[in-house]
């Protein structure tokens, strides 16, 4: 599964961060791209500097109607969608007992409904050309899981399995899929784009209350490079054989393989048991 020499993109959530990084960086490279944004005014600039090689289209990934809308306009614009980045989603701030319902629940729609409604709705062309790369942006939260963000993770755990099931649907079909799981990034995913519930708890401020405030501090000094993931990204894609899941940042890599040497323990040290269960 390679690209194409002049590979379409659409890519969710541009406005900023790695949806912007990666709009910018594919552009930079003489590909199209189609670059969505829940009000395009966000992404002007980007598309103006690169004519009639970029689109910048209105897409709220939580709006059924413009997902359809926006993945037409992209094909009747550029005649096909070779590679989806579904990048839009955000993060929020809570205890599980502090968690308040609609803000879970919205959350949901965009970081996993709006997944699998963007997905659905580019893969009856990916699957017609037998053609096509699925890139969703996941988290290094989606394979380890801390205080106060648990909602979040559970989004992200979904969109994992999901991509997983998805990428042994779609593989004899010539389509790809690549999970991508940041680390702690210089975006807005603990600045301005965080929600937090307002209830506080105060049994849980030593743990989920003192991990929300650490989380908000990071702002602005996170170490990840949003540019440099962006160029991460499409080299992974651009190899004969791109990987399942691409972990992104130092951090990412060693909380993801202590991570695997604590399910090992677990697994290791209760075998006798686990093997106990079979029927006899």
């Amino acid at each position: 599964m390679t690209l194409p020499a002049s590979p379409t993109w659409f890519i969710t959530g541009c406005s900023t961060g790695l949806g912007r990084a990666l709009a910018t960086h594919v552009l930079e490279r003489g590909w199209r791209a189609v670059v969505t944004a829940r009000d395009p005014r966000t992404v002007a600039d980007i598309v103006d500097a690169h004519g009639d090689r970029a689109l910048a289209v209105a897409l709220d990934v939580t709006d059924p109607e413009q997902v359809t809308a926006a993945v037409d306009q992209a094909e009747q614009t550029f005649g096909r969608i070779d590679v989806l980045v579904n990048n839009a989603g955000y993060g929020y701030l809570a205890a599980i007992e502090e968690g308040e319902d609609a803000a879970v629940r919205a959350l949901f729609e965009a970081n996993v409904f709006g997944v699998v409604a963007v997905t659905k709705a580019v893969l009856p062309g990916m699957r017609t050309r037998r053609a096509g790369h699925i890139v969703n942006v996941s988290s290094l939260g989606g394979l380890a899981a801390f205080g106060a963000t648990g909602y979040y993770h559970a989004t992200k755990f979904a969109v994992e399995g999901l991509s997983e099931s998805l990428a042994a649907e779609v593989a004899p079909l010539g389509i790809g899929v690549m999970i991508v799981e940041p680390g702690a990034f210089r975006t807005n995913w603990s600045g301005p784009s965080m929600r937090q519930s307002t209830v506080r708890i105060d049994d849980y401020a030593e743990t989920a209350g003192k991990r929300r405030d650490a989380t908000l501090a990071t702002y602005g000094k996170q170490p990840g490079d949003p540019a440099r993931a962006a160029e991460a990204v499409v080299a992974a894609l651009e190899a004969g054989e791109p990987p399942l899941r691409l972990l992104l940042g130092a951090a990412a890599l060693r909380i993801a393989r202590g991570k695997l040497d604590a399910l090992q323990r677990d697994f290791a040290s209760w075998e006798h048991l686990t093997l106990s269960t079979d029927v006899s």
